[in-house]
């Protein structure tokens, strides 16, 4: 399952279901906690994909601060960077949704930094951050849509599994007004 949306920054939206560890693009983001513990959820899935030698290059930056970004090398995973973007100082905390908002901007200004093509996002915060997908997802598109793409043509959603890729898809066609496009 997949959508396409042309965003008004020039650069394509795609939403997607399947596993954020395995897909082709220059970087993945990480909603990390301030720590950069790898420990569960999307950091874990990364980890266990990517080799822990992902874990210990981001943990010799931390502490990073919910709002900052840093990025690694990727480990085995198809991707050259992940972007680790706090949601959340410490592991595992429910987090208001001004913290996804925060980490997608600064995930952006990081992939910018490294003049990426291309960048994947879980649902930021809607693991074990408690936040519903449909609200992370409007609020990410309305972000991915206003920001001024210099290098990134290919900003990719993806969701795991399709009850999340459903209320993803719905965040989008709202923040965006469109149903998108077969892609």
């Amino acid at each position: 399952m997949k959508k396409c949306f042309e965003l008004s920054n020039g650069a394509k939206l795609i939403v997607m279901e399947g596993d954020i560890t395995q897909i082709s693009v220059d970087a993945i983001v990480n909603a990390a906690n301030s720590l950069m513990i790898m420990g569960g959820g999307v950091a874990g899935a990364i980890k266990r994909r990517g080799g822990q030698v992902i874990e210990d290059e981001a943990r010799k930056k931390a502490p990073v601060p919910v709002g900052k970004a840093i990025s690694t090398t990727a480990g085995n995973l198809p991707a050259k960077y992940v972007i680790h973007a706090p949601t959340m100082e410490r592991p595992a905390m429910r987090i208001p949704l001004e913290n996804a908002v925060k980490a997608t901007k600064a995930a952006l200004i990081e992939a910018e930094n490294l003049c990426v093509k291309s960048i994947a996002f879980p649902a930021m915060g809607a693991g074990v951050g408690g936040l519903r997908v449909e609200e992370v997802a409007r609020e990410m598109a309305k972000i991915v849509d206003s920001h001024e793409a210099k290098c990134l043509k290919e900003i990719v959603f993806v969701a795991w599994g399709e009850k999340a890729y459903n209320e993803m898809l719905r965040g989008v066609i709202k923040a965006l007004g469109s149903e998108g496009y077969d892609c």
